[in-house]
């Protein structure tokens, strides 16, 4: 199989040299854009893509900081010209007012080479993407978190439950091991309807076909999505999708199965998966089948499995290093839990601003995602990129990116960017920050649907952990964060932290 995937590398690399010298000059031609010099086939991306030397935050820090006077800088992914915007008006104009230009994201490759994955919500696109989106949306609002709390907030106590029945009052864990194990959990309970403790039961099948299906790091996955891009009949003919297809079919056999048993014995559980059959019995016309419900199912694992559980490991680490902050936080919590008894409810868990300005800060410095695309569809003008420059007219199938990072650590809009301070997002404070430069999730149309539950599961773990933890700095504790090379925001390296049960402060 590696032959084979070597042997289509190979002609994809080949077919690729025909564009080379076509778009290597696409933006010194054009002569009106501010723009960073490209290499031959990969465009500006080679030294992210391929994990060469930077880190997503520094590539697209570094392409955010070419021309900090323009508008916006042209680069090249691949040979496809890209527009970074670095103003938080513009994204405005494009993602919101001119929605209709830049509706849909890039497709690394066709809906013909993975027609599961290609069902999701996150590639579909034009009507379909808004049908489906209308459809989906009711699925995602507050009252339907609600609905799921109960789920949520068990799979935060197992895992909190798991270490306070250590005989240690100091435990030591690794935070990406532990946390993706939680958030494995709550997907398994949440969307596929599946009760696991990952912790204690540390091989369970659902866990390794996660880790299975998350694993985009390796060369040969990365020479598998070169090949599903540029030879997608080939690979369709070969069977090969973006997951393995142990994982594939593992997933796929349990959300038929679950779908059929609870359509037939008229089972109804607060899950995705029962939210996803109520969708499917709409009557606005669009037609969601058992296919739709298991890519949907599976882009919901795909995005929840790792992103939540990074952004609980930065969250964790900054309050291990900010103890004033820590202190200030369980202060709330206790508040809160003490009117009910030392439990939570999802009413309560809104009321606490300073938990949600912890998380909001979190997600300021370390957001999920260093950039986001968007795909033209329809000629667009963009204002002058430079008071001595001329508009640019920005083409059908050309992108743009949203520089995420890079506006998050923007002395302009955050003073002092690489400071933890939540205190930014306090009710004095939130006001003053520009919308636009603050994205973590997306901005328009187009921001991740999942965004309430993704809040959930990281506020109801922490609440959990404050309540019976104090989080403390481990000597192999790096700081600041050093980020792994390539697209996703990681730590490089493991994240240590140690818990101190609050039994022993006394």
């Amino acid at each position: 199989m590696i032959a084979i995937y070597l042997l289509l590398f190979i002609v994809a690399t080949i077919s690729l040299l025909v564009f080379t010298h076509r778009y290597r000059n696409y933006w010194t031609r054009k002569g009106v854009v501010p723009h960073a010099k490209p290499v031959p086939l990969f465009g500006n991306t080679l030294e992210v893509m391929f994990k060469r030397t930077l880190s997503a935050p520094e590539f697209i820090n570094q392409i955010y900081n070419l021309f900090p006077t323009s508008k916006y800088t042209g680069i090249m992914q691949f040979h496809t010209p890209l527009i970074v915007l670095r103003d938080p008006e513009l994204i405005k104009e494009i993602c919101i007012k001119d929605f209709d230009n830049f509706p849909d994201h890039n497709n690394f490759f066709s809906e013909d080479a993975d027609p599961l994955f290609g069902k999701n919500l996150f590639v579909l696109r034009g009507a379909r993407w808004k049908e489906m989106r209308n459809t989906l949306s009711p699925t995602f609002t507050a009252s339907k978190m609600k609905f799921m709390f109960t789920l949520i907030s068990k799979s935060s106590e197992n895992f909190v439950n798991y270490f306070l029945n250590k005989e240690e009052e100091i435990l030591t864990i690794e935070m990406k091991d532990a946390f993706t194990r939680y958030t494995n959990d709550v997907i398994a309970t949440a969307a596929f309807g599946i009760s696991v403790n990952s912790l204690q039961d540390r091989d369970n099948e659902f866990y390794m076909k996660g880790k299975d299906a998350t694993n985009f790091s390796s060369f040969l996955r990365g020479l598998k999505f070169v090949a599903l891009r540029y030879c997608g009949p080939i690979m369709k003919l070969l069977g090969e999708k973006v997951m393995s297809r142990s994982a594939t079919n593992f997933f796929t056999q349990i959300i038929q199965e679950t779908v059929k048993i609870r359509k037939e014995k008229n089972i109804v559980r607060p899950d995705m998966i029962h939210l996803l059959i109520e969708a499917s019995r709409n009557e606005n016309g669009v037609e969601v089948t058992i296919d739709d419900i298991i890519a949907h199912s599976i882009i919901f694992f795909l995005a929840g499995f790792s992103t939540s559980a990074i952004v609980m490991g930065f969250a964790a680490h900054e309050l291990a290093m900010n103890q004033d902050v820590q202190d200030k936080l369980r202060e709330e919590v206790d508040h809160f839990t003490k009117e009910e008894n030392g439990e939570i409810s999802y009413d309560t868990l809104s009321k606490m601003k300073y938990l949600d300005s912890v998380i909001s800060e979190t997600l300021r410095k370390y957001p999920p995602n260093a950039m986001m695309d968007r795909l033209c569809v329809k000629k667009y003008t963009l204002p002058k990129a430079t008071p001595d420059s001329k508009e640019y007219t920005i083409e059908p199938n050309s992108m743009i990116w949203l520089p995420i990072y890079a506006l998050h650590h923007d002395e302009k809009y955050f003073p002092d960017p690489e400071k933890f301070d939540p205190e930014r997002f306090n009710d004095e404070n939130k006001d003053k920050i520009n919308p636009y430069a603050y994205i973590p999730f997306g901005v328009g149309p187009r921001k991740c649907i999942g965004n309430r539950f993704a809040l959930m599961e990281i506020k109801v773990l922490f609440v959990h952990l404050l309540q019976n933890f104090i989080l403390q700095r481990d000597e192999r504790m790096k700081h600041p964060v050093k980020f792994e090379k390539g697209f996703v925001v990681g730590a490089e390296g493991e994240l240590w932290i140690k818990l101190k049960k609050r039994n022993s402060e006394l």
